[in-house]
């Protein structure tokens, strides 16, 4: 089990914490809005109100015990602000969420270890979604490689990966397998596709792109 620090409880945060504590963490979510830390405190270890940007509370609460800490306020000012005093408190992880690029960029340069854009991604994602029916989500890596889950081409069922040599030809490779009652991380070359399987690949981008427009 490890502990996570969750600041700010909105749409992101809120979703965040309750699914790390679905997967038994242990949870100390903060929000300086005492109804949502009410009605939020039944689904982690602990929920408190208080001011993230406050420094005398987060050396309170032993910042250097968490494995993690996940800036999720809205206000661009605090959120900054936050994050110096998490690193100047010897955080040992930080996670926080951006809502722009200049945001972004100024949270890299006060130590942030990862940004997410939750609102960029998403649209990413449903523009995804609507563009390439066969898609059923995209999660990029770097500039120019992706991870994406995609319905098996209907041309790609009854034969094996080492029939298609997907690898070879198609430029990407194939990291899970799932089935309708199973799944197959890092399925051999003798693996057949059925009717129904998600193929889990990563590659570039282009051999992805051509991947999707397969039938």
């Amino acid at each position: 089990m490890k502990s996570y620090l969750v600041l700010g409880l909105g749409r992101f945060g809120e979703s965040l914490a309750k699914t790390l504590s679905k997967h038994g963490h242990d949870i100390l979510a903060v929000d300086k809005n005492e109804d949502i830390v009410q009605q939020f405190s039944s689904e982690v270890t602990h929920a408190i109100v208080a001011e993230s940007s406050n420094e005398e509370f987060l050396k309170s609460v032993g910042i250097k015990n968490f494995d993690a800490v996940i800036v999720a306020i809205g206000d661009i000012q605090s959120s900054i602000l936050t994050t110096v005093l998490l690193k100047e408190l010897g955080a040992k992880y930080v996670l926080a969420k951006a809502s722009n690029e200049l945001h972004a960029k100024v949270l890299y340069k006060v130590g942030v270890d990862k940004v997410v854009f939750p609102e960029k991604d998403m649209g990413i994602r449903a523009a995804n979604s609507i563009l390439y029916r066969n898609i059923i989500d995209v999660m990029e890596l770097f500039p120019e490689y992706s991870i994406m889950e995609i319905t098996v081409p209907s041309t790609w069922i009854g034969k094996t990966i080492r029939d298609l040599s997907v690898r070879s030809k198609f430029g990407v490779n194939i990291i899970a397998l799932r089935k309708i009652q199973n799944l197959n991380v890092l399925p051999n070359a003798d693996a057949k596709f059925d009717e129904g399987d998600i193929l889990v690949v990563m590659g570039k981008n282009s051999d992805l792109k051509a991947l999707q427009n397969l039938k």
